[in-house]
This record gives structure tokens, C-alpha cells and sequence, in this order.
């Protein structure tokens, strides 16, 4: 299969945000919400579906989570993620990895339904120099722990 482009559109906050990329996935910031470490897991190849991946590449897409999920509660403390995998997106293959920080659910609830108005709320009122600086410290911690440096 062909290498697919995974570059930022013209209009990504965080087009240079890749934590971590393997032979066959990229971990990065989501390029358009500002909400830190909320990470999207993608292939290097065009793939559309899990069922499109070999046995050795789904062992190193899970034991790839685990790692970043392990960085994200040893490292920037986050208690718990949601896990989101869609097979319709023109993006190709992704999976959401969705940082609850406390300010969601004093704001929002722990609601399923609550991450698309969690959403909404961060590009319309956290697009700023302060909440850039978090991400950008964030993603920094990460690339440390991923590295091993952390």
C-alpha cells in the first residue's frame, strides 16, 4: 500500500506535534483542538479499518497505547482516557485518545455525550498563549518519557 501524507492542514494549531512515530503508527497532538495530550493515534499506511492490519501490526498499535496511556498517567497525571475509533473518516485509519482533566467534568460531566461539547468549548475559548504553552510542555514531557529520557 502507498504512504499516506499525514501532514497538518493550513489550518492546524499544532502542525509539528508528532510524540512518538514506529514503522507503522504516529502519535501525535490533534492538530485542531486545543485541549493538552488529547493524542490521535494513525497509521503510516492507508488503512481504513482495525481488521486492515497484520497480527504483528495490532500487537504494536496496542502495546503502542499503552505505552503513551502509561505516559499520560505517570507523567502529565491524567486519570483516565477515552479510546475512540471510527471507520468513516476521510482521515483514513486514527484512534482517538481523549485526556479527561478535571475542568471537563466539574464543567461537563463524565458523560459519553459530554466530549463533543468538551470539544466545541476548547477551540472556541482555550485557543490561546496559555493553553499552547501546556500543550506544548505536555508534549514535551512525552517525547521525554517515550524516549526513555523521562
Amino acid at each position: 500500500m502507498p504512504r499516506v501524507s499525514r501532514r497538518a492542514p493550513a489550518s492546524a494549531l499544532f502542525p509539528d506535534s508528532v510524540i512518538v512515530e514506529t514503522t507503522n503508527f504516529r502519535v501525535a497532538q490533534d492538530w485542531e483542538i486545543p485541549i493538552p495530550a488529547f493524542y490521535i493515534v494513525s497509521s503510516v499506511q492507508a488503512r481504513r479499518s482495525i481488521i486492515d492490519f497484520n497480527d504483528s501490526e495490532i500487537i504494536e498499535l496496542i502495546n503502542l497505547q499503552r505505552v503513551v496511556r502509561r505516559g499520560m498517567k505517570e507523567v502529565l497525571g491524567i486519570s483516565d482516557v477515552y479510546f475512540f475509533q471510527n471507520e468513516d473518516s476521510a482521515h483514513g485509519f486514527h484512534i482517538w485518545m481523549f485526556p479527561r482533566h478535571k475542568w471537563m467534568d466539574e464543567k461537563f460531566g463524565r458523560k459519553i455525550e459530554s466530549v463533543r461539547s468538551i470539544m466545541d468549548y476548547a477551540v472556541q475559548h482555550m485557543n490561546n498563549k496559555n493553553v499552547s504553552e501546556q500543550i506544548n510542555e505536555s508534549n514535551h514531557k512525552m517525547k521525554s518519557y517515550l524516549s526513555g529520557e523521562g
